[in-house]
C-alpha cells in the first residue's frame, strides 16, 4: 500500500502528479502491458490525513482524503509519501515546523520507519523526514531554494542539493514540487519494478531530469551576508579570468576559512562552486542574447579551456552549451 500522507498547505501538483504515477502504474499491470512479479497490490494507494479530515491546500482548496493515517496498519512492505508543503522562504519553513499537526506526522512517520515502512517526501517535506530524525547520517536532497536553510537545521545529513533525486535506502527525498514526479517513478521502480516506472515515464511523457541545477536561480539564493555579497560582486567584475580563494577572500575581507564557512550557511554550496555558477549564468546570457560561439562564450567567462568549460556547463544546467542555445 501506498500512503500519499498530506498535510494543511500541500502542493496539489504533487500530490496529483503522484496519484496520477501510482494509478498509471496500476492500470498498466491490470491489462497486462506491464509485467510485476510481486503482489499488485503493492501498487494500492491511499489519500489519509492526520486525523481524517479533508485538508486545505495551499492554493485555498480542500482537498479529500480517503481517510486517517493509522499507525497500527502500517506494514513494512508499505510506503507513505508526504508531498510538499510550497514554502519560498525558511520563515516559512520555521512556521511549518513549529506547526502541532507537523510536530505529530513527524513522530509517526519515526516510527512506521522503525517498522520498516519505506519513507519518501519532495520539497519543504523533506524538512518534515529530517525533523523525524529517519535522515540522521544519510544523505538527501531538497527543494533548491530552501538548501541552505536545510544545512543550517539538520547539520548530521549529507545534504546533496544539486540533486532532483536521493535513494537512502529505506528513505527517499526529492527536490522542489515537480520533483514529486521523479519521487513517485523511484517508488514504483522500487515496489513494482524498473520496468514498470520506465514504461508509466514514457506513457506519461516524463523526461528523466537527474540534476535540479539547471533550475536554480542564483539571484533568489543571493545572500545577504556582507561578505559573500562582497565576494559575489568581485567575481562579477572578474567574469573574464580565473580568480582564486584567496583573491574571493580578501575582497571579502576576511580569512578563506571563514568565506568557505559564510558562503555555505548563505548559499549552501563552496566558494568555487558559487564562482562556477556564477559564471555559467553569465554564459547562459551570452548564449541566449548574441551569437558568440561556444568557445568565445567560455573565454568571456574566464575559462581558456573551451572543453572544461563544456563539463562544467553541463554538470550545473544539466545539458550542453549548444542544446542550451538551441532551446
Amino acid at each position: 500500500m501506498i500512503f500519499h500522507l498530506v498535510l494543511d498547505g500541500v502542493a496539489e501538483s504533487s500530490l496529483g502528479v503522484g496519484i496520477d504515477i501510482v494509478g498509471s502504474a496500476q492500470r498498466l499491470v491490470d491489462s497486462g502491458l506491464a509485467k510485476i512479479t510481486l503482489d499488485p497490490s503493492v501498487l494500492r494507494q491511499k489519500v489519509v490525513s492526520l486525523d481524517g479530515e479533508p485538508v486545505r491546500a495551499g492554493s485555498g482548496r480542500m482537498v479529500p482524503v480517503d481517510g486517517a493515517f493509522h499507525l497500527r496498519s502500517v506494514r513494512s512492505t508499505d510506503v507513505i509519501v508526504i508531498p510538499g508543503v510550497f514554502a519560498t522562504t525558511e520563515k516559512l519553513v520555521d512556521c511549518l515546523l513549529a506547526r502541532d499537526d507537523v510536530g505529530r506526522v513527524a513522530a509517526l512517520v519515526a516510527r512506521a520507519s522503525a517498522k520498516g515502512a519505506l519513507l519518501g517526501a519532495s520539497c519543504s517535506a523533506t524538512f518534515v523526514l529530517a525533523a523525524a530524525g529517519v535522515l540522521d547520517g544519510a544523505r538527501a536532497t531538497t527543494t533548491w531554494w530552501l538548501a541552505a536553510a536545510f544545512a543550517k537545521r539538520f547539520a548530521t545529513v549529507t545534504l546533496d542539493a544539486d540533486q532532483m533525486l536521493v535513494d537512502a535506502g529505506r528513505v527517499l527525498t526529492a527536490g522542489a514540487a515537480f520533483a514529486h514526479a521523479d519521487l513517485m517513478l523511484a517508488i514504483v521502480a522500487r515496489v513494482a519494478g524498473p520496468s514498470v516506472a520506465r514504461l508509466v515515464a514514457r506513457y506519461l511523457v516524463l523526461d528523466d531530469r537527474p540534476t535540479q541545477s539547471r533550475y536554480m536561480v542564483l539571484e533568489h539564493l543571493r545572500a545577504s551576508d556582507p561578505a559573500v555579497q562582497a565576494a559575489e560582486r568581485f567575481v562579477h567584475s572578474n567574469v573574464r579570468r580565473q580568480v582564486s580563494i584567496d583573491e574571493l577572500a580578501r575582497a571579502a575581507a576576511v580569512s578563506p576559512r571563514t568565506l568557505a564557512r559564510r558562503v555555505h550557511a548563505a548559499l549552501g554550496v563552496s566558494p568555487n562552486e558559487m564562482v562556477q555558477r556564477i559564471r555559467v549564468a553569465r554564459a547562459t546570457h551570452l548564449l541566449e542574447t548574441t551569437k558568440s560561439s561556444v568557445d568565445e562564450v567560455a573565454a568571456k567567462v574566464g575559462y581558456a579551456d573551451a572543453a572544461a568549460f563544456r563539463r562544467v556547463f553541463r554538470r550545473i544546467v544539466g545539458e550542453s552549451p549548444r542544446q542550451r542555445r538551441a532551446s
